[in-house]
């Protein structure tokens, strides 16, 4: 019996999709790669995962783990071969439960995050992990690559957010560490170890995740900067005023705005003419745990001493729920106007935040210089170091020319990232594109040791191959 026959005599027919059926699970969401794969299999639960990875191990068969498909490094496509088998994660899409007084949320990797905020939400909780792709990318992928978003600074990353995982092992065995527990110091932490693991260790397909009272009001600012120096002013200022209550203070240059109202005009910023130009601008957002009034006494408290201050132009406060909305939605659709902008090279850095205008500054001159008519592009989440540092061609620039530079433009950044002991990958992940960076900059002892725990947990080398460690 053939792989493909197992695998229909395990799923479904319905479940195992080859050919011309399986083509849209075959290309990652940027579109850079494209793969083949022996099939794309649809598991029910759990239990059924972990018969497909037993199938797979048994013929030797490569697995790529695929959730919402939203990734940025093609983490998870297929390789050219046609030997792997897809497992796509879309039918583990259930709430298993719900614990308001233990504050946890037990979800399936398949859940698309908006589900899981919204079922939070009815419950009276939030949950916080929050992502331009929230409608899309699932909960597994999210946990895969370890997903950073707009709320890190006040409630981490998605490892910081997450208490149990259930894990197919690549043996085909279940792990099950659905546990609601935020204190046991029993061993070595496994969690942890296939948070941000991008599938090469096992298959996340279920995790207990970190609930928190919803805030009784939220205020949401944007306020035209000169620089990106005035911007980490700024950010000192509102951590002083705010503390954990600052949730959110993402950055955006003034071109990444401008290319957002141009390509979608229904969108507008909430400012006149200003001399000078702005050359930044900040989105900040406080989450307040008292009341409608005291969380704008807060909000004046910080705002009105940095206009005096000069480390803001301009300010305008959302009146509304739908123009806090609106605001966000501005920073939101930056990928999507760069995608709509035609080829981007594309950037996830985080530095010291101390360092970030200086280096952004820096680079900038030296890119400029070295390839005029550059567009840079650079957004991001300055609270937690991380900014996405990208770039559209010059004007006239086609195609092929642009993607000639990209080798070089990556490499002068990279280089000057790991120079000021940054990382050349914040909240995306490795996957395929970044592997030689990875080669690049960690250290010999660093991909000695993650080699190590690949080959023990892995032996056969069958998860995700061509991933993060090639």
């Amino acid at each position: 019996m053939s792989l493909v026959d197992a695998l229909i005599g395990c799923a479904g027919a319905a479940n195992v999709l080859t050919g011309a059926d399986a083509q849209p699970y075959l290309t990652d969401w940027r579109r850079h790669a494209t793969g083949r794969a022996l099939a794309v299999v649809r598991p029910r639960d759990a239990a059924q995962a972990a018969q497909i990875v037993r199938l797979c191990a048994q013929a030797r068969a490569p697995i790529v783990p695929q959730g919402g498909n939203t990734g940025q490094v093609a983490g998870a496509t297929p390789d050219g071969t046609g030997l792997a088998v897809v497992i796509n994660m879309q039918r583990l899409n259930r709430i298993r439960g719900i614990d308001t007084q233990n504050d946890t949320i037990t979800v399936e990797a398949g859940c698309v995050l908006e589900a899981v905020q919204q079922a939070a939400m009815q419950a009276g909780r939030l949950f916080p992990l929050s992502l331009g792709a929230q409608g899309s990318c699932f909960i597994g992928g999210n946990l895969a690559t370890n997903a950073g978003g707009t709320q890190v600074l006040r409630y981490g990353n998605a490892r910081e957010l997450t208490l149990g995982l259930e894990v197919v092992t690549p043996q085909g065995e279940i792990w099950h560490g659905l546990r609601g527990l935020r204190k046991d110091n029993t061993g070595y932490d496994l969690r942890d170890l296939y948070i941000g693991s991008e599938g090469t260790l096992g298959l996340i397909t279920a995790a207990t995740l970190k609930l928190f009272p919803l805030p009784r009001a939220r205020r949401t600012a944007l306020l035209a900067l000169a620089g990106l120096d005035a911007a980490t002013a700024l950010l000192n200022r509102a951590r002083g005023g705010f503390g954990a209550a600052l949730t959110g203070f993402e950055v955006m240059s003034a071109d990444c705005l401008d290319l957002v109202t141009g390509v979608f005009p229904e969108q507008r910023l909430p400012f006149g003419p200003m001399h000078p130009r702005p050359a930044w601008y900040a989105l900040l957002e406080l989450s307040d745990s008292e009341s409608e009034a005291h969380a704008q006494d807060r909000f004046e408290s910080v705002l009105a001493p940095a206009l005096e201050a000069s480390e803001a132009l301009d300010v305008a406060v959302a009146s509304s729920e739908a123009q806090s909305a609106a605001f966000w939605h501005l920073r939101e659709t930056i990928t999507l106007a760069l995608a709509a902008a035609g080829p981007c090279i594309k950037h996830d850095i985080s530095l010291p935040v101390s360092q970030l205008a200086d280096f952004v500054h820096e680079t900038d001159a030296i890119l400029r210089q070295s390839y005029p008519g550059l567009r840079l592009m650079v957004f991001g989440h300055l609270g937690d170091g991380n900014l996405h540092y990208n770039m559209l061609g010059p004007g006239g620039a086609g195609k092929e020319q642009f993607a000639a530079m990209e080798s070089a433009i990556q490499a002068l950044v990279h280089d000057r990232v790991h120079a000021s002991g940054g990382s050349i990958s914040a909240e995306q992940g490795i996957g395929q594109r970044r592997v030689d960076d990875l080669r690049r900059y960690k250290s010999p002892l660093e991909l000695e040791l993650m080699g190590r725990i690949k080959q023990a947990l892995d032996p056969l080398g069958i998860m995700n191959p061509g991933k993060v460690l090639a």
